[in-house]
């Protein structure tokens, strides 16, 4: 009755005394007057590669591929709240107030849990993930791991070294934690950074880790670097060590590093995705932050200029749209295009046409953008008046004419690799793309709307 009165979903009706009411129960403990708080409750929407979960509260509903997590029923907590949630390719976990872990999806992706001992995961603090393997870093600082065990998912042979560990990266195979002594302690696939041996004594003072999809670099507190991993991805630096000096930030694409330093970038890794930089050189100066698709770069400097380099079909050549890229603020990329949003809010694109490189066909519906989310092969547009706009492969979501007249007070955009979900102000979410990938959510709409 309240979610009809308010035209809202996730609330939770307040009693006088403090207590959240149950509306499976009789209302007993009020009187005739009494006032009842409706609070609107925060949901969370996140995706793997082709399912969706919403989380509000003690609740959690999902929708997509059955075999990647997408099992379309409400899994209710009791008095335990979902505090975080994390997903591998194929699987989801989530932290609820206990600080115990729940896992779903496919097991070979870390969706089964059953094999760890469930004191094992208890005071459970952070979770964290590869492609198909979870860790979890609990409170003593110690680390507990499942899924498969090449891709990180058995830590064994290094448990023992695993203590007082304060944060955990990863590639897509491998797994990296950071100690409270700024250590280092590997696992996982061993050739694509799951062994660090060679670099071992180098790692030290670490202050943050970035990956491509098979190798690590570190950047240590005196603003160097150090790498490990497959030299092909970026795990071998050697060749512009020397140039790895007061790095602040580095970004990755699937198999090449490029690292901001006093405003000049430094690139290595496989050429072809975008290690080689020396044809822009001479162009990459002061820039502020680097963006990336799978297999290029685009640079953005101080005075909004884009410089873009690597594989020209992922977005590496962005010659043809140069003369417009000039007053850009902000850069996002699927995997083959990147589009920037201007100042005075229109977009501009290029990389692979059909995957959303050439945005012509809506070019004069993209006024006033305030965000851009993506699927692998099409983007999504929020608009300062809360609508959407999609270009790219259809069936990646590049086309949501279906659902246009839904899309309406869109707060947030998440994405599977080839569906979107909106999220609208009043808890409606509304979906598009491939349905085997989440794109369709009839299934669950009574479902949203009773969580």
């Amino acid at each position: 009755m309240a979610q009809e009165l308010f035209g809202l979903n996730f609330l939770r009706l307040v009693a006088p005394d403090g207590c959240v009411l149950d509306p499976s129960d009789s209302l007993v403990r009020l009187e005739d007057g009494s006032t009842i708080n409706a609070v609107v409750m925060q949901p969370q929407l996140v995706a793997n590669l082709r399912a969706f979960a919403l989380c509000c509260c003690d609740q959690l509903l999902t929708w997509g591929d059955q075999e990647f997590g997408g099992s379309y029923v409400i899994q209710q907590f009791g008095k335990k709240s979902i505090q975080g949630i994390q997903s591998s390719s194929g699987a989801f976990a989530v932290i609820l107030s206990d600080h115990t872990v729940f896992a779903w999806g496919n097991p070979d992706c870390g969706g089964d849990i059953s094999e760890v001992k469930k004191e094992k995961l208890r005071n459970v603090q952070y979770l964290q993930a590869t492609f198909k393997a979870f860790a979890a870093l609990v409170a003593d600082g110690s680390v507990i791991c499942w899924g498969d065990p090449k891709f990180g998912g058995d830590n064994d042979g290094v448990q023992d070294q695993l203590q007082n560990v304060e944060e955990i990266a990863s590639n897509a195979v491998a797994f990296a934690g950071i100690l409270a002594n700024r250590q280092v302690i590997t696992w996982g696939f061993p050739q694509f950074g799951g062994d660090s041996s060679a670099v071992q004594a180098q790692l030290r003072n670490v202050q943050s880790i970035q990956s491509t999809a098979e190798a690590f670099a570190a950047i240590l507190a005196d603003e160097t670097v150090i790498c490990w991993g497959n030299p092909a991805c970026g795990g071998d630096c050697s060749m512009v060590q020397d140039q790895l000096k007061n790095v602040q930030s580095i970004q990755a694409t699937s198999g090449a590093f490029a690292a901001l330093a006093d405003g000049l970038v430094v690139t290595w890794g496989n050429p072809e995705y975008g290690g080689d930089s020396t044809q822009v050189q001479d162009q990459l100066w002061n820039v502020q932050t680097v963006q990336s698709t799978k297999a290029a770069f685009a640079a953005l400097s101080a005075d909004g200029f884009v410089i873009a380099w690597g594989d020209p079909g992922f977005g590496g050549d962005s010659t043809g749209v140069q003369s417009q890229l000039q007053t850009v603020q902000e850069i996002a990329s699927n995997d083959l295009a990147f589009a920037a949003i201007l100042c005075n809010g229109t977009v501009v694109t290029w990389g692979f046409p059909q995957y959303g490189g050439d945005s012509s066909a809506v070019q004069a519906q993209l006024r006033n953008v305030q965000s851009i989310q993506s699927t692998a092969a099409a983007f999504a547009a929020i608009l300062a008046d809360e609508t959407v706009i999609c270009w790219g492969t259809p069936a990646y979501g590049g086309d949501c004419s279906m659902v246009q007249d839904q899309l309406k007070n869109v707060q947030s955009i998440k994405a599977t690799d080839r569906a979107f979900a909106a999220l609208r102000a009043n808890g409606v979410v509304v979906t598009w793309g491939d349905p085997e990938y989440g794109g369709d959510s009839t299934q669950v709409q009574d479902k949203i709307c009773s969580m």
